[in-house]
């Protein structure tokens, strides 16, 4: 297993993997869904962020999941957009494999930002548990501060801020 730089050749797979993650994490929690969860609009949205960068974890030629950062370089204040691993590889340590190899790609990084859903149990486990992430904020309507996004890609769906100060 490597991760490497997405490639051109492989953009619509990882768009299709990371879309069906998502749903497969919404569906196990509400039951089947015909509105797609993560549009390809948001995905394209984050992949052409000016300090956007986009990783795959490949075995072979399969890929086997994926991550989009963004990096200032400025602040070493970063965030991390989306990580997924593929319906048919989860379970397996590459999650938690994908993001020590994003760690070490940036290592001067101080602060790593992320958020998730708060149906989404599962992930919040990942983040805190796996990951050494803090739950920082809980963003809700009874939370309305200027990072409650409701542009973010879940709408106004309830979410909780992670932060993980690197040492």
């Amino acid at each position: 297993m490597e991760l490497i730089e997405l490639q051109y050749e492989d953009l619509s797979k990882f768009k299709m993997l990371l879309q069906e993650s998502f749903q497969y994490g919404y569906e196990n929690i509400y039951g089947k869904c015909e509105e797609l969860i993560l549009p390809e609009k948001d995905i394209d949205e984050c992949l052409k962020k000016e300090n956007s960068h986009a990783y795959v974890m490949k075995d072979n030629n399969t890929i086997l999941g994926g991550v989009i950062v963004e990096i200032n370089e400025k602040t070493q204040h970063n965030h991390l957009d989306f990580l997924f691993v593929s319906t048919s590889s989860q379970n397996n340590g590459i999650g938690q494999k994908i993001w020590e190899e994003i760690e070490t790609l940036y290592p001067n990084t101080k602060i790593w930002e992320t958020c998730t859903p708060y149906f989404d149990k599962r992930n919040i486990h990942f983040y805190v548990n796996k990951l050494g992430f803090h739950i920082v904020k809980f963003l809700n309507e009874k939370n309305p501060e200027s990072d409650w996004d409701k542009n973010h890609p879940m709408g106004d769906e309830e979410m909780f801020r992670f932060e993980k100060i690197m040492k």
